[in-house]
């Protein structure tokens, strides 16, 4: 098994034991898109991990995209070095910044 598949596992994981913590930018984020606890726990259940940052500002992280019960995208930026899912935000993808809930637009920002 690879490190992308072992992260992976572990997200769903801990996602499933509800094993998380959300930080504010992810409560507000969660606000202003109307998206439920629930449709974070769902989505991180199907998570498949899109981008790597392992030189990220608040450690190794990663993009996960993920879907709810009622098939909407979910992105999830999660912290992946402690022993609690950091949950740092969480949005569905859209025009312009993605294509499609998997491929981006023209920016190649990084989170």
């Amino acid at each position: 098994m690879d490190d992308m598949q072992e992260r992976r596992e572990w997200i769903r994981a801990q996602a499933g034991v509800e094993n998380i913590r959300l930080t504010l930018h992810a409560h507000q984020e969660m606000a202003e898109e109307n998206i439920t606890l629930d449709e974070v726990l769902e989505a991180m259940a199907s998570a498949e991990v899109l981008e790597d940052y392992p030189q990220h500002r608040r450690g190794p992280c990663c993009l996960i995209i993920g879907y709810t019960r009622k098939h909407r995208p979910l992105h999830v930026v999660c912290a992946t070095a402690r022993p609690v899912l950091v949950i740092i935000t969480v949005y569905e993808p859209r025009a312009p910044k993605w294509v499609t809930p998997t491929e981006r637009g023209g920016r190649q920002d990084e989170v």
